[in-house]
């Protein structure tokens, strides 16, 4: 496999657009990467939309209607929740493979105010494999309000430890003007605002909204073409993952395994280790989420996580903290339209390893390593590393 470096990115607003269409929101993402990378829809050699709502509407397709129609492959990809992370996965290998030099990768979503996300929407989920019934709810705050529960029976960890990622994406989104919320939060404010599904209140869920991301990638070749001497990370590990068969996952949804597997391969792939990464934006759809997700990437041992938060861990450097966990803001504040995120993780680990002025008021210094981490239920995770 070759290498393959991100030479542009591009991102718009995470916000709510119901006068626009999902094309546009697209092109417009796609226009900025471009740009950012110095090259023309001409020179790209294969596109890859990731989106999941019109995933039978050739999304990808409709963006090269709006941004230059040149004949070169298009594919559409769907992945849940790691859709837009699918998407800059297969760009990618479409590089490395040597098969093509140049590819883009466009997440797009366009949500709305589509309330709770559901899992067990009609014709979606075979009744054998639906928890409605079994353990209260297949909708999302609940599947995820149970990886909760579960750890703090294991561990102990406290409702308090959850409501304090909270607090702290909310605090990181004040510096990020692509979130689509830029409101800081009390740890009262957070605790007691409405209950969702135990332990996730209002405040520790992200919400849903419309969104758009792009990524040119190349080979080295063309890095040398086209980067006019400016750095640009190398993606040192591409990895999906989705669960292996246990008898818990036909009644239980397991947000782990899946991560940790990534995890390991995606370590061994980079030839770095958790100790190396400078930031991670990973998929905090829920508070409780991204408290797992801290000891399932290895940023903390089994059952430290509560002991993680409290010494600081995920916070950024300027608010005293260390090992900084989605500085953007996370899903808690910059959103989650569902296509976009994947690709929006990628756009803030680039910008912090090459300094970019889009991330210059919540610049993590001396950042070398980073990490963008999606999950998908159903199930999908993806991983990628990124060097400079």
């Amino acid at each position: 496999m070759r290498n393959v470096y991100v030479l542009g990115t591009g991102m718009i607003k995470f916000g709510r657009y119901p006068e626009r269409t999902v094309p546009q929101l697209g092109a417009e993402a796609a226009i900025i990467a471009l740009k950012d990378a110095g090259v023309t829809i001409k020179d790209i050699e294969i596109f890859i939309s990731g989106n999941l709502f019109q995933a039978n509407a050739m999304v990808g397709q409709r963006i090269l209607q709006q941004i230059g129609q040149t004949g070169i492959p298009v594919v559409n990809v769907t992945n849940a929740c790691a859709t837009g992370s699918t998407a800059f996965r297969e760009a990618y290998i479409a590089v490395a493979s040597g098969m093509y030099d140049v590819s883009l990768a466009v997440g797009s979503e366009q949500m709305g105010k589509a309330g709770l996300l559901g899992a067990n929407r009609d014709g979606v989920t075979d009744p054998a494999y639906n928890t409605e019934g079994k353990l209260g709810s297949g909708l999302m705050p609940a599947v995820f309000g149970q990886a909760g529960i579960e750890h703090m029976r294991k561990y102990g960890t406290t409702l308090a430890h959850m409501a304090k990622i909270s607090v702290k994406s909310h605090k990181h989104a004040t510096k990020n003007p692509f979130s689509q919320y830029r409101n800081e939060v009390t740890l009262d404010d957070v605790m007691h605002s409405r209950m969702i599904a135990y332990p996730n209140t209002l405040y520790m869920c992200c919400p849903t909204g419309d969104g758009a991301a792009a990524a040119v990638l190349v080979s080295e070749n063309k890095l040398r073409q086209f980067a006019g001497g400016r750095k640009r990370p190398k993606v040192a590990a591409a990895v999906l993952t989705s669960d292996p068969w246990t008898e818990r996952d036909l009644a239980w949804p397991d947000v782990s395994t899946l991560t940790r597997r990534a995890a390991k391969q995606a370590f061994e792939m980079a030839g770095v280790g958790p100790e190396d990464i400078a930031l991670t934006e990973l998929h905090d759809c829920f508070a409780t989420a991204e408290l797992v997700h801290y000891e399932n990437l290895q940023l903390c041992g089994d059952g430290e996580a509560a002991k993680f938060i409290d010494e600081g861990g995920g916070m950024h450097p300027a608010l005293g903290g260390h090992s900084p966990v989605n500085v953007s803001g996370g899903l808690l504040s910059k959103g989650h339209p569902l296509g976009a995120t994947g690709v929006a993780n990628i756009c803030e680990i680039t910008w912090h390893l090459t300094q970019d002025e889009r991330a210059k008021e919540r610049q993590v210094p001396d950042a070398k390593v980073g990490m963008a981490h999606v999950i998908g239920l159903g199930s999908a995770c993806t991983i990628h590393i990124l060097t400079i």
